[in-house]
């Protein structure tokens, strides 16, 4: 990167990268294993479940899944293991500490996607920022790790907002650019969200899949000819138990002890849609209104993946109609929810068409309550 560019102190995103998984599960094939389970459960437990001592488990179907959710499919690392109805897990080879780790991996394969797209090499790169759900581990940081791998100087941290760790780590880059401390960000999520899905859970075990992302933030003066502006960014959390996870190093579930499924991805859906859709719409209004901005003309959303009918509605309240799949397109129903990563996907298949001077909005919502808004405008 030359040394003679002057910086704006005018946040930039330069480009976006995308890694996906090989292996995908279909609805198809997620409920065949999960209702095989549930028949060998009910029949394990016939005596109990007679005797009212224990619910009988109902099957799944396909038509519940994608009413419910508008889920078809979703990418994962491990397919087999999640289908074998003993397991219904990941199971991925622990590595060595001399190792690249998996989440590192994905991480960097992403990255370098960002990177290419932007014209860059790691060298121009001065921060790494890992902001996803679930870390592999608590410490190294798995941004440090993702930062060592691709050869990039200055410093990385990892950062955890669960569904809007993408937005609210773009925003942290933004200010990084705005504030002098950095020229080049990237903010990278990988998402092995299938590690903390009970898959035999039947509300929710169809619900996430794996990804990979990656935004590289710039200061104007450094971008590519063709970028998108960040005219503004907002956060908003609010504390709320109805989307939880309670797996960590302090309590975690031990092999010993009979399942404990808090330990793992545990909501309210009903209280989560009701509680969540009017906060993020008013969010999303309020500032587009301090940005000047008319919520009604943005050309685009690229919401946050998780429910069809929450995105539906959101946009409906922002842009005064029903949005189209042109407006609000979605990938939830080929990736599920794939937590922070979501929205970034969206807005990496779904913005080179739009022309310059033409702006939208990428929006994140999930566990905290948290979310992240960013305002975008295409650059020629």
């Amino acid at each position: 990167m030359r040394a003679d560019i002057v910086p704006t102190g005018r946040p930039v995103i330069s480009a976006t990268g995308l890694f996906t998984p090989e292996e995908s599960i279909s609805n198809e094939e997620l409920v065949a294993s999960f209702n095989l389970y549930s028949e060998r459960y009910n029949a394990e437990n016939a005596a109990a479940i007679a005797a009212g001592e224990l619910d009988a488990m109902q099957p799944s179907s396909v038509e519940f899944i994608e009413k419910a959710s508008g889920i078809k499919a979703r990418h994962v690392m491990t397919k087999a293991s999640v289908l074998d109805p003993a397991i219904m897990a990941p199971r991925i080879e622990e590595r060595g500490d001399e190792e690249l780790s998996i989440l590192a991996e994905i991480g960097v394969a992403a990255a370098r996607d960002a990177l290419r797209r932007a014209g860059r090499e790691p060298s121009d790169v001065d921060a790494v920022l890992c902001a996803a759900s679930n870390m592999q581990r608590p410490y190294p940081a798995m941004a440090i790790e993702i930062q060592q791998a691709l050869g990039i100087e200055g410093f990385a941290f990892d950062m955890n907002v669960a569904c809007s760790s993408a937005t609210f780590g773009i925003q942290t880059a933004a200010d990084y650019i705005r504030a002098g401390n950095a020229r080049s960000v990237l903010v990278i999520s990988p998402e092995i969200t299938s590690g903390h899905l009970n898959w035999r859970d039947r509300d929710s075990h169809f619900i996430f899949g794996d990804v990979a992302t990656a935004v590289l933030v710039e200061d104007a003066a450094l971008a590519p000819e063709s970028h998108w502006d960040i005219l503004g960014t907002r956060l908003k959390t609010v504390f709320s138990n109805n989307i939880r996870n309670n797996f960590g190093f302090l309590n975690r579930a031990h092999p010993e002890t009979a399942e404990t499924p808090d330990k793992l991805f545990v909501q309210e859906g009903r209280k989560v849609f009701k509680e969540v859709v009017p906060m993020v719409a008013q969010m999303i209004v309020e500032e587009a209104e301090r940005l000047s901005i008319d919520p009604r003309k943005l050309r685009r959303l690229w919401l946050h993946q998780a429910n069809a009918g929450m995105n539906r509605l959101i946009a409906q309240r922002v842009l005064g109609h029903e949005a189209d799949e042109d407006e609000s397109p979605t990938v939830l129903d080929t990736y599920g929810n794939t937590s922070s990563a979501g929205s970034i996907i969206a807005f990496h298949q779904h913005s080179e068409d739009l022309q310059p001077g033409e702006a939208g909005l990428i929006c994140s919502f999930g566990a905290g309550y948290s979310a992240g808004t960013v305002f975008v405008r295409k650059a020629g």
